[in-house]
C-alpha cells in the first residue's frame, strides 16, 4: 500500500514497518543487555570515550561479519521460501555464540520478536513455519535470524534490515551506558552520530556475503562476557 504526497514522494506501509521495528518501544528485551559493558564499568576500566571504541570492535569483529552475514543469508532463504536453508543459517549462528549468557539472551530476544510479530501477522506462512521449527527444537530463533524473517515478512528491504540490526545493537549499548551512568544523553547521541559512517560501511561490506564467509573473532569481548556471567549482582542479563 502506497500513499503519494503533494510533492510526489511515495510513502508506504513498509516505511512504517521500518520505523516500528527500529523503535526501542518494540518489545524485544534488548534493553536488558549491556554486552559486557556492565562488567567493565564495575571494574572501573571504562571511560565514556572508550564506549565508541568498544562498539567499533563489536561491529567490526562480531556483529558485522557474524550477525549481519547470517541475517543476509536468512533473508534470502525467506525470499526463496527455503525453510531448510533458514534453519541451517539459524543453527550456524547459534553455534558461533560461544558465551552461554549472550547466546541465551539473543534467543530470548528473537523468540519475543517472533511472538510479538505473529500477534499481528498471524497468517504469514514463512513466519509461522519458522516459529514451528523453533517450537519443535529444529531452530533456535536467535535474534538476527528472527529479525531477518520478520523484516522480510514485512517487506522491508534487505539493506535496511541490516542497517536496523546494527543500529539497534548500537542503541542497546548506548542505552546500557546511560543507565549505568557512564554517559549523559547528549554524549550518547554524539556517539551514535559519530558511528553512522562506521555502521554504513559494516552493512555494505557484509550484507551481500555468502554464508561460507561468516566469521567472528573478538576474544577480549568473549572474556568480558564470561566475567559478566560470574558477577554476583547484575543489572543486565549480559
Amino acid at each position: 500500500m502506497k500513499v503519494t504526497t503533494s510533492m510526489s514522494t511515495e510513502l508506504s506501509v513498509e516505511d512504517l514497518s521500518f520505523l516500528q521495528l527500529s523503535d526501542s518501544f518494540f518489545p524485544t528485551g534488548l534493553y536488558t543487555t549491556s554486552n559486557g559493558l556492565e562488567f567493565i564499568f564495575h571494574k572501573k576500566k571504562l571511560k565514556s570515550r572508550d564506549i565508541l571504541k568498544l562498539i567499533k570492535v563489536y561491529l567490526k569483529q562480531q556483529v558485522g561479519p557474524g550477525d549481519c552475514v547470517a541475517l543476509s543469508n536468512a533473508y534470502e532463504c525467506v525470499e526463496k521460501s527455503d525453510l531448510q536453508g533458514l534453519v541451517k543459517v539459524d543453527q550456524i549462528l547459534y553455534s558461533m555464540r560461544l558465551m552461554e549468557e549472550s547466546r541465551n539472551a539473543a534467543v530470548r530476544s528473537g523468540i519475543q520478536l517472533l511472538k510479538c510479530t505473529r500477534y499481528f501477522m498471524s497468517q504469514n506462512k514463512i513466519l509461522n513455519l519458522y516459529q514451528k521449527a523453533v517450537t519443535n527444537g529444529h531452530a533456535s530463533g536467535i535474534y538476527p535470524i528472527s529479525f531477518a524473517v520478520v523484516c522480510k515478512s514485512l517487506n522491508i528491504p534487505k539493506h535496511k534490515t541490516g542497517l536496523m540490526l546494527l543500529y539497534g545493537f548500537v542503541v542497546s549499548v548506548i542505552g546500557a551506558a546511560l543507565r549505568l551512568g557512564i554517559l549523559q544523553h547528549f554524549d550518547g547521541q554524539k556517539i551514535i552520530h559519530e558511528l553512522k559512517p562506521f555502521i554504513l560501511v559494516s552493512v555494505n561490506e557484509n550484507i551481500g556475503k555468502a554464508l561460507s564467509s561468516i566469521w567472528q573473532f573478538a576474544p577480549a569481548i568473549d572474556i568480558i562476557q564470561m566475567k559478566h556471567e560470574q558477577m554476583d549482582s547484575r543489572m543486565f542479563i549480559t
